[in-house]
């Protein structure tokens, strides 16, 4: 069961950057400029509207979506940088390297 979740997930993201491939497209935008997050929002909330219309008005919908999702771009965040070093400090006891019962027998004697 883990298994068609997790393809069921990797179904779903890649529809929905299909979507945002075609939404670029039609609008001409470029695809790093639309917000997967924003796409997501979109699709939801259009989800309903969908479900309820059929034929030429479904396009017509689709059309709209595609322009709502072209709407939510990724900010530009200049000067931007994050800091790379190791976060966890080193610890001062040294690794357990016998099994968990020996080092606590070993405690409980002193040594």
């Amino acid at each position: 069961m883990v298994r068609k979740e997790i393809w069921a997930h990797f179904l779903a993201y890649n529809l929905i950057r299909t979507v945002m491939a075609q939404a670029a497209l039609t609008q001409e935008t470029p695809l790093r400029e639309i917000s997967f997050k924003g796409t997501l929002q979109t699709l939801q909330a259009f989800a309903g509207y969908f479900l309820s219309t059929t034929g030429a008005s479904a396009e017509a919908l689709y059309e709209t979506l595609l322009c709502a999702i072209v709407q939510h771009v990724v900010g530009d965040r200049p000067n931007r940088f994050e800091p790379r070093a190791k976060k966890r400090r080193p610890k001062n006891y040294p690794y357990l390297s016998k099994p968990r019962h020996v080092a606590r027998n070993l405690l409980r004697k002193g040594a």
